[in-house]
């Protein structure tokens, strides 16, 4: 079975920094996509930055210029880097990736259990 693990959350004071790593394993084929989530209580989940195999990524307007997504395919592993943090960025992150298990014939997506993010004010 295909799974994401998450880690590096934390508990920042607000203007800090924090990043996380996520690593894809099991069965992979091919990893289309990977990305990041986040969930705050009372919110739904929203698209904090996502990263293709070809290197091509996109982020939300609100994270642009402050967090920087990676990745290291050879690794599976997808990076967010998170400077000026905000008390707004308080939320559980989650990692994503849309993944074809090996002899496989769709992409499909699965989701880590994500990281707790806490910025102090």
């Amino acid at each position: 079975q295909v799974q994401l693990v998450e880690s590096g959350g934390g508990l920042v004071q607000a203007g800090g920094s924090l990043r996380l790593s996520c690593a894809a394993s099991g069965s992979i084929f091919s990893i289309n996509v990977m990305g990041w989530y986040r969930q705050a209580p009372g919110n739904k989940r929203e698209l904090v930055a996502t990263i293709t195999s070809g290197g091509i990524t996109n982020y939300a307007d609100s994270m642009e210029g402050r967090f920087t997504i990676s990745r290291e395919n050879a690794k599976n592993t997808v990076y967010l880097q998170m400077s000026s943090l905000k008390p707004e960025d308080t939320a559980v992150y989650y990692c994503y990736a849309v993944i074809m298990a090996y002899r496989g014939s769709l992409y499909l997506s699965y989701w880590g259990q994500g990281t707790q993010v806490t910025v102090s004010s």
